[in-house]
């Protein structure tokens, strides 16, 4: 009978042990998922107060870009640049990445068969003139290194920098000056100043004149079929900048707009009272508002939601060295006339179109500005002389010197990060901002 107690009692004990020991697991489970609870929260909440103190370090730092940018462009002078003997950006667009790696690969052969041909020459005029450097055109080592292959090799490999196509500035296209990057307290800023001019303006495709309106179409299914955008969306496209013109009509010709204020103006009783009467009257004040301010409207209407831009972001090409995109080269500004200097040849095409022999004027153009840029319309008219009335015709469409540029000034503090980019106008050492966009 004992025997069985001491038994019963043991398995009563046992059994409270594993109540304890369940309890306590509860317990530390709970007390475990509490913890976790907290420090996720703590965790979030730093990273959240972390966050917000990087954005306010970069909002501050994309801030003070903007305002030196600003002031850099005032002191801009976008110089042009000869290219005889290099790699033209104006077919890079449409591309494809093998198609590019080719170009750049002639390039190399062609400038190392250059470097050759001057190493020979130069060693020809030495023994012309009986000059010491002989022993080193002849020595083992130059007809080593002197291998057509092993030229091109060294070329590409040691001199790379030099076979990036540049721009009409210089820089990569569509960039006036090379990139800028510096730092403020612990953010990174990187500020971009893009020429407008270069691009296809997109304005173009709302005018409203008769006499343009059919070459208009022509220039932008051909801007749209050398991007290769689809033919839907181009469609969709017109009938959304066809709804900003119920808005707002735009044409080559805007003028500036002269308005007439009403101020109310106080008057003074000639009463001879202590408590002389004071009344008002109306004054009509006329005013002229600049023509700028046409484009200041439909920069606003262009960004606004009414139009769907977000497919031409598409890329086509994405790689270390290249972004192409069709809005890559569309003006969204409202910059209304191309430079034959920077535009690229879909973009020559479309403006050309307006005269007629769209095609021929874009390559010589293309094969004349690498040699000498050109000074003006007149200048290009004498030197394209067969196709004078052509260009004649499109003048009012093109420039030689480009005056609308973007400005984008990017701020990086730890994982935040801020974008501004600020649309102007530049007429010597003055600016004239048009819009700006924030992110």
């Amino acid at each position: 009978m004992r025997q069985n107690q001491t038994k019963h009692g043991n398995k009563q004990f046992c059994a409270r042990q594993g109540v304890v020991l369940l309890i306590t697991l509860v317990l530390l489970v709970i007390l475990a998922t509490l913890g976790y609870t907290v420090s996720s929260k703590v965790a979030a909440r730093k990273h959240r107060d972390n966050y917000i103190i990087d954005y306010a370090k970069a909002r501050y730092a994309c801030d003070s870009g903007v305002k030196y940018a600003i002031t850099q462009t005032e002191l801009l002078k976008a110089s042009l640049i000869e290219r005889p003997n290099e790699p033209d950006f104006s077919d890079v667009f449409a591309m494809t990445e093998e198609q590019y790696r080719q170009y750049l690969d002639y390039w190399a052969r062609l400038l190392a068969e250059q470097e050759k041909e001057g190493y020979e020459n130069l060693s020809n005029i030495l023994r012309d003139l009986n000059m010491p450097g002989l022993d080193f055109f002849d020595s083992e080592d130059y007809n080593d290194t002197n291998d057509a292959n092993q030229l091109y090799s060294d070329y590409y490999t040691t001199q790379e920098e030099q076979l990036q196509i540049r721009g009409p500035y210089g820089p990569q296209w569509p960039y006036v000056t090379e990139p800028v990057e510096f730092e403020i307290g612990s953010a990174k800023v990187k500020i971009e100043i893009e020429d407008e001019n270069a691009k296809y303006p997109l304005c173009w495709a709302m005018l409203t004149q008769e006499q343009y309106q059919r070459e208009a179409a022509a220039g932008f299914d051909i801007f749209c079929q050398w991007m290769g955008v689809d033919p839907a969306y181009a469609d969709t496209l017109l009938d959304q900048l066809n709804e900003i013109n119920t808005i707002k009509q735009f044409s080559m010709d805007m003028k500036p707009i002269k308005v007439v204020e009403e101020k109310q103006v106080p008057v003074r009783s000639s009463s001879r009272s202590r408590r002389s009467r004071q009344t008002t009257r109306t004054v009509k004040t006329p005013r002229e508002i600049p023509a700028v301010n046409h484009k200041k409207d439909l920069a606003r209407l262009l960004h606004a939601q009414l139009v769907d831009i977000e497919l031409l972001a598409i890329p086509t090409v994405t790689t270390e060295s290249r972004r192409e995109s069709p809005l890559k080269y569309v003006g969204t500004w409202v910059s209304d006339k191309v430079n034959v200097n920077t535009a690229p040849r879909h973009v020559l095409e479309a403006a050309f179109i307006f005269g007629g022999d769209a095609v021929e004027i874009a390559d010589q153009i293309i094969e004349r500005r690498k040699i000498k840029p050109f000074k003006d319309i007149e200048s290009l008219r004498q030197d394209l002389l067969g196709y004078s009335d052509s260009i004649k015709k499109c003048e009012n469409f093109i420039t030689t010197q480009s005056d609308c540029f973007t400005i984008h000034v990017t701020a990086q503090s730890g994982v935040a990060q801020t974008e501004t980019v600020i649309a102007v106008v530049k007429q010597g050492n003055k600016i004239e901002r048009i819009g700006a966009i924030s992110n």
